[in-house]
C-alpha cells in the first residue's frame, strides 16, 4: 500500500487526498486537513471554505466488503452540527484497471433539503449500475448489498498539529506523543460499504477523493 497527496482545481475550488491499495497489507496513513491552506486553513484564510476541505480518506476491507470513509469539513468542536453544503460535489474515485489515475468507478454525492427543510444525500455512480441512491442523512441507505451513511463522526485522526507547526517554524522536533489536536473534535463524513466482488479486478486499487464547489472561482 502506498500513499500520495494531490491538490488541483476543478469547477472552482477542489481539494484531493489519495490512497493506493494493493494486496500487500502494508499500512497507510493519509491526511489532507487544511489543503490547500490558502483556501481552507483558518490560520491562513480568515474565511476558509470549510465544507470543501477534505479531512481524510480511510479504506479497509473484510473478507467480503470494501469500506471507504471520506471525512470533511473538520475538525469542528464537539457540539457543532454537521456540514451539509448543497453547492459542493464530493467524489471518491476508484481506479481498478489500466492507468492508476483514470477512475473506472466514481462515487459522487451531494446534499440538499426537501420542502420541509430535512437534509438528504444523493449518491450516484454506485457500482451496481442503478440510478442515484437518495435518502436522509444520519441513516444507513442500502441497495444490492451496498451501504451508504452520511453524518457526524468523531475525528479518528491522531496528530500533534501544534508540535508540527512548532517543528516547522523552529527546525527543532517539538512533537508530544500524548497530544492530539483532533481528539474530541468532529468531522462530517460519508461511509460506503461495497461488496468486494463489485470493485476488485485482480489489479491494484487506487482511491482518491475530490471536492468541487459549484460557481466557485480559482484564486
Amino acid at each position: 500500500m502506498s500513499v500520495s497527496h494531490r491538490a488541483f482545481a476543478l469547477v472552482g475550488l477542489l481539494s484531493a487526498a489519495a490512497l493506493a491499495l494493493s494486496t500487500s497489507e502494508r499500512p497507510a496513513v493519509a491526511a489532507d486537513h487544511f489543503d490547500s491552506p490558502s483556501r481552507t486553513d483558518p490560520l491562513v484564510n480568515p474565511a476558509p471554505d470549510t465544507p470543501a476541505d477534505i479531512a481524510d480518506v480511510y479504506v479497509w476491507h473484510t473478507a467480503s466488503d470494501l469500506v471507504i470513509a471520506l471525512t470533511f469539513a473538520g475538525p469542528q468542536p464537539a457540539g457543532r452540527p454537521p456540514t451539509y453544503d448543497r453547492d459542493i460535489l464530493y467524489t471518491i474515485n476508484l481506479s481498478n484497471a489500466g492507468s492508476p489515475t483514470d477512475p473506472e468507478v466514481q462515487l459522487r454525492f451531494r446534499f440538499g433539503r426537501d420542502s420541509s427543510g430535512n437534509v438528504g444525500v444523493e449518491v450516484s455512480g454506485l457500482p451496481d449500475g442503478g440510478p442515484p441512491l437518495v435518502g436522509p442523512v444520519e441513516q444507513t441507505l442500502t441497495r444490492n448489498g451496498i451501504l451508504v451513511r452520511a453524518g457526524l463522526y468523531d475525528d479518528p485522526f491522531f496528530f500533534d498539529l501544534q508540535g508540527f507547526r512548532e517543528t516547522r517554524s523552529s527546525g527543532n522536533l517539538s512533537f508530544v506523543s500524548s497530544r492530539s489536536f483532533f481528539t474530541g473534535q468532529n468531522d462530517t463524513a460519508v461511509v460506503f460499504q461495497i461488496p468486494r466482488s463489485r470493485i476488485e479486478t485482480g489489479q491494484q486499487l487506487n482511491i482518491w477523493a475530490t471536492t468541487a464547489r459549484f460557481g466557485g472561482r480559482l484564486p
